[in-house]
């Protein structure tokens, strides 16, 4: 059993009363870990360094060229360790290792895309319409970050928020997740080594309550950036009532991936076997939802079904293995409750649709044939291997079904027809749209959704700006005494 200690001001400290909760993995079902369960004293101690960090340590002195070579220097690391940072995230969460390891060596190159940006950050200067003025603007650190991010694919998350937020020159609290907090522990490590004082980064343990909602209305946390469910990001919106911070919010989705009947059809079942049997379908851009012509929908389940009979749903630090477990009990007894009322709504179970002889933990890669849009399970998230299937005959009617949705963070399209690729791309809602591929991503390609899948956007150079607020700077060039003081001019 290995005892973890959260970061602040630099420090390994335990919860200040000894409070701690497990942690298990969900492969194997055994308790692994003993996480700190954060006070509300303790995130006050956090929030207060990374305020002192931002606005008095060296922090605060440093050039902005100069914070980005800790920023390069971090990528350098995370690109180091990224073996074992990848073997504990399997372990805490479950994903693939081929995955968490890839996955973590690729992250570096978002640290050093912010690590340039650095010193990027400018303002402007202002041709106002008054005489003997010289008026510019300049852009400063907004102070204290608050950044929430889930279980899934922490490391990535945490960068489109920790690179853009130190690039700027803010100081950050990051809470990790409940459910698998350890790999953000691990990569705490490193921050000290790549030369970021004490203070700036702080990293925090512990349930929404005590420790996500101290953290999110504390008076001195300037922003919130928050990744998780819709039934939280209502919290952190009321909690954010209470400092007036700024809020942007990454939520998840039920993401449409359309194939017209004109698509390469080995290309729009791969891209959608890999959108949503990818990361065992915990992914908040999985293509959940496939809507398919009426022509070449047989042809496209037929294959996917082969396909889906191929996987191998197993150990997931076995290189072989396609599909690990989910991540908790909660979410496998909520498909398999999903699954039952879809099938009362008449839907067909084309492929899958039980646990997997792996474990408690582990569900088959499952293809669910639904008759009408309106069945539940054609729009309700479930972060698992499960894919809601639904027909149409015309481009009106796919889009239709494509915006059909309460969600729009991604959305995949398949067409040979670039015309068509082209009306689609600007009329489905959504924050991300693919087309002819699916889940690639940049650090130079924001990403964010619209409705509930949130507001606000992450990664891409306009994300610096975010965690900055501009400053406007009035200089009267005049040699002459100022006139009235009673009138503005």
């Amino acid at each position: 059993m290995q005892t973890y200690q959260m970061l602040i001001d630099g420090k390994w400290v335990a919860a200040s009363d000894g409070g701690q909760f497990a942690s298990t993995n969900p492969a194997t079902g055994t308790e692994w870990a003993q996480i700190p369960e954060a006070t509300a004293e303790d995130v006050d101690r956090a929030v207060h360094a990374a305020h002192r960090a931002c606005y008095n340590g060296s922090w605060a002195q440093m050039t902005a060229t100069e914070r980005g070579k800790c920023l390069r220097r971090l990528g350098d690391l995370l690109a180091e360790q990224s073996e074992h940072l990848g073997e504990v995230e399997t372990r805490d969460t479950g994903k693939m290792f081929k995955e968490t390891r890839w996955q973590a060596k690729y992250i570096a190159e978002y640290y050093y895309f912010y690590a340039g940006a650095a010193d990027k950050i400018s303002g402007e200067t202002l041709p106002i319409d008054k005489p003997d003025m010289f008026v510019f603007t300049a852009r400063e650190p907004l102070g204290v970050v608050a950044a929430i991010v889930p279980w899934n694919s922490q490391l990535f998350l945490s960068a489109c928020k920790i690179g853009p937020a130190l690039a700027a020159g803010n100081a950050l609290v990051l809470k990790a997740s409940e459910h698998a907090s350890a790999p953000m522990l691990e990569f705490g490590r490193l921050v000290a080594e790549a030369g970021i004082p004490d203070g700036v980064v702080n990293i925090v343990t512990g349930h929404g309550d005590p420790c996500g909602r101290i953290l999110t209305s504390h008076p001195l946390v300037a922003r919130v950036a928050f990744t998780g469910g819709p039934m939280a990001a209502r919290h952190v919106i009321s909690n954010s009532a209470a400092n007036f911070a700024e809020v942007s919010l990454e939520l998840g989705g039920k993401s449409p991936v359309v194939v017209f009947e004109d698509a390469d059809v080995e290309s729009a079942v791969n891209g959608a076997v890999a959108g949503i049997f990818g990361a065992s379908g915990q992914s908040c851009v999985a293509g959940s939802r496939l809507i398919v012509h009426e022509d070449v929908a047989e042809e496209v389940l037929s294959r996917m079904s082969a396909i889906a009979a191929t996987v191998v749903v197993g150990d997931p630090m076995a290189e072989d293995t396609d599909m690990g477990p989910l991540c908790t009990a909660a979410q496998v007894d909520r498909i398999e409750a999903e699954l039952d009322q879809a099938q009362r709504d008449g839907a067909t179970i084309r492929f899958g649709g039980q646990r997997a002889e792996a474990g408690p933990l582990y569900f088959e890669p499952t293809i669910v044939d639904c008759p009408r849009p309106d069945l539940k399970i054609a729009d309700t998230e479930l972060f698992g291997p499960v894919l809601s299937v639904l027909r149409f005959r015309t481009e009106d009617e796919a889009l239709a079904l494509a915006n059909g949705s309460v969600h729009g963070l991604a959305a995949g399209i398949f067409t040979r027809d670039s015309a068509r690729a082209l009306r689609m791309s600007r009329a489905v809602r959504a924050g991300i749209v693919w087309v002819n591929t699916y889940r690639a991503i940049s650090p130079m390609a924001a990403f964010g959704g619209v409705k509930q899948s949130g507001y606000g956007r992450e990664a891409g150079f306009q994300a610096v700006y975010d965690y900055t607020r501009p400053k406007t700077v009035w200089m009267n060039t005049s040699s002459e005494p100022l006139g009235s003081m009673f009138v503005m001019k």
